[in-house]
């Protein structure tokens, strides 16, 4: 990181730190801001005091947007402990949040963990001991010596690790288990984690999940080889597939459609429509009204029709 000299010693220049704390950290939060207000190349925006969770997330976000610019962008929070704030604070992609009661622990945190965001217990860390903390987040540049490496360079190994570990810690946001990237965060499928499901009675192999009701969304899902018989609805209805693999015919229209991951459907008021489920399937799916459905043939029926339809489909 460039330093510049300055009355207050080697500091940074060009930074721009976000500030807030709740109601016990408040009183550190204003001796620290105060210090680095002395500081020159120092810009402080202090957002004030709000509920621990509330606070960080406002000056996790502001750190976690900040567009690349010659002004580095960081954070400082406080609250009783340091570490509720943390903990908020570090659920936004490129934020890393530590508490630190010493000023060892904070170049620790920054030759090691590149810390962003600072955070202090206002109940164990006085006004008077903040500046030193302060400075030594500061001053320390990622990859620095510092107490962890006994203030001695780092050696050659845990230089390449520490080169390329900001690339990496940047991306675990973005990636699922498998570390294929996803870029973004689907509502739908936080809507499904821990979701329990009820059996649809009427079509074997299903189970649902109502969200909401009147407009109605739900959460429904088939195993492989289930069959919806012919049914339709009193309103029209739009779906998404979330994952695997279904046809639907609607014999309103005399059409079908394969649909998988990522497909989208509406099927209008009154139409008749049967449903065959080739994988395991997952749909997200919404009505105007509240939930109904009438059949318009038995399971034997519509497993008859389907293989027909799908003998004669390969012949």
């Amino acid at each position: 990181m460039a330093s510049a000299e300055s009355e207050g010693g080697n500091n940074p220049s060009k930074l721009r730190i976000y500030a807030g704390a709740d109601g016990f950290g408040c009183a550190l939060k204003d001796a620290a801001v105060a210090h680095l207000r002395s500081l020159r190349g120092v810009e402080v925006v202090d957002l004030g005091s709000d509920k621990y969770y509330s606070i960080a997330a406002s000056v996790a976000r502001l750190v976690s947007s900040a567009p690349p610019s010659s002004v580095e962008t960081r954070g400082l929070l406080a609250c009783g402990t340091g570490a509720g704030v943390s903990m908020f604070a570090n659920k936004f992609p490129r934020v890393y949040a530590a508490t630190c009661s010493s000023p060892g622990d904070a170049a620790n945190a920054r030759s090691i963990n590149a810390c962003n965001v600072l955070s202090l217990s206002g109940l164990s860390t006085s006004p008077s001991a903040a500046a030193p903390i302060l400075d030594a987040w500061l001053q320390t540049p990622f990859r620095a010596p510092c107490p962890a490496s006994g203030d001695a360079p780092w050696p050659d190994d845990i230089q390449a690790f520490l080169s390329a570990a900001p690339a990496e810690m940047a991306a675990i946001p973005d990636s699922d288990s498998s570390g294929s990237s996803t870029g973004t965060t689907c509502a739908i499928c936080c809507l499904r984690k821990s979701m329990t499901f009820e059996p649809v009675d009427i079509m074997p192999g299903g189970e649902m999940r109502i969200v909401r009701d009147s407009p109605t969304s739900a959460y429904v899902r088939f195993k492989a080889g289930s069959v919806e018989p012919a049914h339709h609805h009193t309103f029209g209805h739009d779906l998404v597939v979330i994952t695997g693999k279904k046809t639907v015919w609607n014999l309103t229209k005399k059409e079908s459609y394969d649909l998988a991951d990522g497909d989208f459907l509406f099927t209008p008021a009154g139409d008749v429509h049967r449903v065959k489920y080739f994988e395991d399937t997952e749909f997200f799916i919404r009505w105007d009204g509240k939930w109904d459905i009438f059949l318009d043939e038995d399971l034997a029926a519509a497993n008859d029709a389907i293989d027909k339809e799908i003998a004669s489909s390969v012949s």
